[in-house]
């Protein structure tokens, strides 16, 4: 019994070290992260949103996917806060290609993300927003090919929230909103710091680099998978990428799971799938697949060039 308890404390030990590394590591990226998107949320959203309905006095035609994917990104709203937000769009009469740029690069990235990914460094950061930000185009672009004269999207019984942001003093709101995303991301931050230091603790270098290094194919299709089921949270997610990538992942295996990941992520499924209805709905996950295989093997290639 005492060999045991000497194990398991060791154990312990090494799982405590591999965790305050990583710790030290990533901790002020997100706590910066938390911040920046709690300013852009409390003082900046109703403009990012402004400037979308703005958009429907223009002529871009097609071209207004591009402006709506990168208003997408800027927005700091969750997939639960974006569909109602784009059921009052649509009522005001907005393309629904347009939407469909806007929703899908808001499912995939945010500004609080942007700035948790700048710790997976320069490169993986500048692959995250690039193929994200060709994701909402693409999304955009076969919406207005194959339903132009159709409706994609069913909003009905979908209305704008109430803002949470509505305390008189702007310090306290702030520190409001901060709070409510700290609670929503704080546990999901720590359990992958937690499943990153066991990852460093029990799983070989060698196996990251056997099955998802290189330019193989099938490592990216891997990633693209694992993506589905092991995304919770961006946060979260972002130890877990920063050591696999350290161990050996091509960085297009990492795209694939970046796409995938925020793509399939359950409550934005449970959402999706209300307003796309069934067979839309799977043309969706058909397409966030196809999307992020192809980006993966595309930054292996340059990446290896």
């Amino acid at each position: 019994m005492s060999n045991i308890l000497q194990i398991l404390q060791r154990e312990l030990v090494y799982i405590f070290y591999y965790f305050d590394l990583q710790l030290r590591q990533i901790f002020w990226y997100w706590v910066i992260g938390m911040a920046v998107g709690s300013l852009i949320s409390v003082f900046a959203k109703d403009r990012i949103h402004g400037l979308f309905v703005k958009m429907q006095k223009t002529r871009w035609g097609l071209l207004g996917i591009i402006p709506a994917c990168l208003l997408g990104i800027a927005s700091p709203l969750c997939m639960y806060g974006t569909i109602p937000i784009a059921a009052s769009f649509r009522k005001q009469g907005m393309r629904e290609d347009w939407l469909a740029a806007f929703m899908m690069a808001s499912i995939l990235l945010n500004p609080q993300l942007i700035i948790y990914s700048a710790a997976l460094g320069t490169t993986a950061l500048a692959v995250r927003i690039i193929t994200c930000f060709l994701c909402g185009c693409a999304a955009g672009l076969l919406v207005f090919l194959f339903y132009r004269d159709r409706d994609f999207f069913n909003f009905t019984g979908f209305e704008e929230r109430e803002s949470h942001d509505t305390h008189p003093n702007l310090l306290i709101r702030y520190l409001l909103n901060l709070w409510r995303n700290v609670k929503a991301t704080g546990l999901y931050f720590l359990i992958g710091i937690l499943l990153s230091a066991m990852f460093q603790r029990y799983v070989p270098q060698d196996v990251m680099v056997n099955v998802f290094g290189g330019n193989k194919a099938w490592g990216v299709l891997m990633a693209a998978t694992i993506g589905v089921p092991l995304y919770a949270c961006g946060g979260g997610t972002i130890p877990l990428l920063q050591e696999w990538l350290s161990s050996g992942m091509s960085m297009g295996s990492a795209a694939a799971f970046m796409i995938t990941g925020p793509a399939t992520k359950i409550t934005n499924l449970g959402a999706l799938k209300i307003v796309l209805g069934l067979k839309r709905f799977l043309l969706y996950i058909v397409f966030v697949m196809i999307f992020s295989f192809l980006s993966g093997i595309i930054v292996n290639m340059i990446c290896a060039g």
